[in-house]
């Protein structure tokens, strides 16, 4: 029996699993492809890096939501290392938790996390709305809050994630170049997400999960246009 799933069907989900590519693969490669767009052009990151200005067009910059997602498949094209170590992070938790929790609840874990490490940002970074963001680190984070809840739930021993968590937000602290704030918030997005999960894990509740996990998608993009709502 999977781990959020029944024993019912297992034959079928075997096959599709063996069909479908991997997510954390195709994350990866998508992530790698856009970076060498970026080295082409600067304008690909232009258009992909997230700033709070565009989500607050009071600012006078153009209202482009959009980008509280794409600004994860962007890294600095001159700091090699930025998308070394999140690519090398997503490679060593991504193919553990998609295994754990199928391969599109582990692409929402993902996006939504993203989406979490945005919304973080823009209202973090208030006093500040100009200065951009890129990079997969929300994401990852979101991963590891993820993988958090779910060995809690499985009674695995966390003290050594917990350690890795609190060096790596406290690295972010002390470097002006890294967004703590999109650590954090993709962190506890992704820690939201797998609670869902594992707290409505039961066939007779897939129904109810979808529904909370839209949710939890619906009211990230609310706090992400807020702004440009409320005016």
């Amino acid at each position: 029996m999977s781990f959020l799933g029944g024993s019912r069907g297992r034959t079928w989900r075997r096959l599709r699993s063996t069909i479908a590519p991997s997510v954390t693969y195709v994350l990866i490669t998508v992530t790698l492809l856009v970076f060498l767009l970026q080295l082409l052009s600067s304008a690909v990151t232009d258009a992909l890096l997230y700033a709070p200005v565009y989500s607050r067009p009071e600012t006078g910059f153009p209202f482009e939501p959009w980008r509280l997602i794409t600004v994860a498949f962007v890294h600095s094209p001159s700091v090699i290392l930025h998308i070394a170590f999140n690519m090398l992070a997503l490679w060593m938790f991504g193919q553990q938790l998609e295994s754990a929790v199928g391969k599109w609840r582990f692409l929402a874990i993902y996006l939504l996390s993203a989406l979490g490490g945005s919304v973080a940002v823009l209202y973090l970074k208030w006093n500040d709305p100009a200065q951009a963001v890129v990079g997969a680190s929300g994401a990852v984070f979101g991963l590891l809050g993820a993988f958090f809840i779910i060995a809690r739930k499985l009674g695995a021993n966390t003290a050594g994630l917990v350690i890795l968590i609190a060096l790596n937000l406290g690295i972010g602290l002390f470097f002006r170049t890294i967004s703590w704030q999109a650590h954090v918030g993709g962190l506890l997005a992704g820690a939201l997400v797998a609670f869902v999960l594992v707290q409505t894990r039961r066939r007779n509740q897939q129904r109810l999960q979808t529904g909370l996990l839209i949710g939890v998608g619906a009211g990230l993009t609310l706090a992400g246009i807020a702004p440009a709502i409320l005016g």
